[in-house]
């Protein structure tokens, strides 16, 4: 196992910087997940870390041990490919075995590891088969079993699950996440789906135009996004911005959207947001905490009422769509209560949860940062 280090990490390609400055320290044992939007960085990244392409300046570290200039052979590294990158003339148990052969490891050792990989992943009764006989997931499995025997100080992971439909990535992100717990290795995973950061990762690093925006537990991001961008990108449904201003009423402060739609912030939020007053904001509100209320507490001043345009039930949730001055805003109801296209209700918004962003800076106002 190893600790990993990035410091001040640059890629250029010509005059493009691909990554700016990266600075990310990564535990002995930890799953880190890099994830942004295509063009982030994130796997320029990885493929530095695995020494697949060069670095323009910065270091990268295992264990205090600056690694820049060690062929990928000899970083003690094992990766697994979105393409899977399986031998098809080979059996699975002869592309598993295939890295071992050529590390001259004895052939007592190559079939112990091979085995032993193959139960932790189930697939022994896989080992005679060709990589056209097996299923997407099962392939999957095999690029994982080839990289477990290896027994690297460091697993990569580049977008893994991108070929698979959407209940295979769901059970591999259990399988990854299990076999995560048993080998205590250092994990650096590589993913456009915000879903997959969440579920897998011990910490998530957010990327965007190379740089990175955030890092932090998941949930750390998800309740405390430092800026509009990880507010935005992390979380399905996307965060609801609206456009607002914080004005003070009878002593109180509300974040008024519209002439009919004005929202009274909590007291204890008072102090953070009392410089902004008579100020121009963006309300940031998820759709788990903007809610059909079929009995709302109008005096409360939490609530708005919309016509609702679309509903999307999913059995377990009822998502439905509306526009509040112009915008899209997506709030959820309860599956117990039948809500349709037209139907004119009241939406609540919990105001602990909203968040509400400097539109001069995109960072969220009351964010450490």
């Amino acid at each position: 196992m190893a600790r990993v280090a990035l410091n001040k990490l640059v890629k250029r390609f010509g005059s493009v910087e691909a990554v700016r400055e990266v600075d990310l320290d990564i535990t002995d044992g930890e799953f880190v997940v890099l994830v942004g939007p295509s063009g982030c960085g994130k796997s320029t990244t990885l493929r530095m870390i695995a020494g697949l392409e060069p670095v323009t300046s910065g270091a990268i570290s295992f264990n205090d041990q600056v690694i820049n200039d060690l062929p990928p052979k000899d970083r003690d590294i094992a990766m697994v490919f979105q393409s899977y990158a399986l031998y098809p003339h080979m059996s699975v148990y002869d592309n598993m075995a295939f890295g071992l052969k050529l590390k001259k490891s004895t052939r007592v050792e190559i079939d112990q590891r091979v085995k032993e990989a193959a139960g932790l992943l189930n697939i022994t009764e896989l080992l005679a088969r060709k990589p056209r006989e097996l299923s997407g997931g099962q392939r999957q499995r095999v690029a994982m079993g080839r990289a477990i025997v290896r027994q690297p100080r460091v697993f990569l992971f580049d977008e893994p699950l991108s070929n698979l439909d959407a209940n295979l990535r769901a059970q591999m992100r259990v399988e990854i996440k299990r076999l995560h717990a048993k080998l205590e290795t250092t994990v650096v995973y590589v993913t456009h789906d915000q879903i997959e950061a969440m579920t897998l990762a011990d910490r998530i690093v957010v990327m965007r135009d190379g740089i990175i925006e955030q890092v932090g537990e998941p949930m750390t991001l998800y309740r405390q996004p430092r800026n509009k961008f990880v507010a935005g990108f992390i979380g399905a449904p996307k965060m609801n911005f609206m456009s607002g201003r914080i004005e003070r009423v009878n002593g109180a402060l509300n974040v008024v959207i519209t002439p009919d739609i004005a929202l009274k912030v909590p007291a204890d939020r008072h102090n953070t947001y009392e410089p902004f007053v008579d100020t121009d904001v963006e309300f940031g509100i998820r759709a788990e905490h903007l809610m059909v209320d079929q009995q709302p507490d109008i005096a409360n001043g939490s609530s708005m009422q919309v016509e609702i345009e679309v509903v999307e039930p999913t059995g377990g949730e009822v998502l439905v769509f509306t526009t509040v001055d112009g915008v899209e805003v997506v709030a959820k109801s309860d599956p117990n209560h039948t809500v349709r296209r037209g139907d004119r209700v009241m939406l609540t918004a919990d105001m602990n949860r909203m968040h509400l962003i400097d539109p001069k800076t995109n960072l969220v106002i009351g964010s450490d940062s």
